[in-house]
């Protein structure tokens, strides 16, 4: 079992200006340094200019403070790589907001792809509970594969976030897993394994029919198709910066699967602080 410790790189680390997390960058810039990491990516949810889901996310006008609070972080903690980063789900009506404010304009190194909702049926549609049947799995894959083809996402979070509510692997969860995986493969898209889903395995009650994730089987899969593979703890306390991260490598070791190149998005965040 690798060790948490060895986990020195995190792409997925979240702030309290989404709700649901606890610290600001500097608390869990602090705690990075005292773990001995190297790389800290903030990964807050997505604020979005129609001010949309905001019980789990930023407020619009939050945004920039968000920002400046990244950009304090590269002045004070200049032995840790602070990289700028953002989950988002994608609405095509806001694609320039993604390229334009986000990357271009407020300089964000990387986007985070998540689908913690998707479009179904003409609604959009909770993943936690919201993918129970083939129509719905379906919808999900399309809509990640959709995400990727953008080419404005680095990784996707937690892609087997469907184990949260489906309980057996069957050859719908087979079909559409694979086309996700051979898309991550194709566009060159990483695929994230979630320690988060770990620590929420390790509390989950003997009652609970559903696996959660990472799924096993998904990760068999993305071995067999070659897909990119990157891990995060998904942080929502500075404490968290490495829970069981070191399981979640230990995954990606035991099965093989091929790493995507972390190394390119460690040097946007040292070559924006060198700017």
């Amino acid at each position: 079992m690798i060790p948490d410790s060895e986990h020195k790189h995190n792409f997925h680390t979240h702030t309290f200006r989404c709700k649901h997390a606890r610290g600001d960058v500097a608390d869990y810039c602090e705690e990075a340094l005292a773990l001995g990491m190297e790389t800290l990516g903030f990964s807050d949810h997505s604020a979005l200019p129609d001010d949309r889901w905001l019980s789990a996310r930023m407020e619009y006008g939050g945004l920039d403070d968000y920002v400046q609070a990244m950009n304090r972080a590269r002045i004070d903690y200049p032995a840790l790589n602070v990289v700028k980063g953002m989950e988002c789900e994608y609405l095509t009506e806001f694609h320039s907001f993604y390229q334009d404010e986000l990357l271009d304009e407020k300089g964000f190194d990387y986007l985070v792809g998540a689908a913690h909702f998707f479009p179904l049926r003409g609604e959009w549609v909770g993943t936690y509970g919201g993918t129970r049947d083939s129509a719905s799995l379906r919808a999900y894959a399309d809509y990640v594969i959709d995400m990727m083809s953008t080419g404005l996402f680095d990784f996707i979070a937690h892609p087997d976030l469907f184990g949260n509510c489906y309980a057996v692997w069957d050859r719908d969860t087979d079909a559409c897993s694979r086309d996700i995986l051979n898309a991550a493969r194709e566009y060159d898209v990483g695929m994230e394994i979630n320690a988060l889903g770990m620590r929420k395995q390790a509390r989950k009650s003997p009652d609970n029919p559903f696996p959660l994730y990472p799924w096993r089987p998904f990760w068999e899969l993305a071995a067999e198709c070659d897909a990119p593979v990157i891990v995060n703890s998904d942080a929502h306390r500075p404490e968290d910066l490495q829970g069981l991260a070191g399981k979640a490598h230990t995954l990606r070791v035991e099965l093989g699967l091929r790493e995507m190149d972390i190394d390119g998005l460690r040097a946007r965040g040292n070559r924006h602080r060198a700017a």
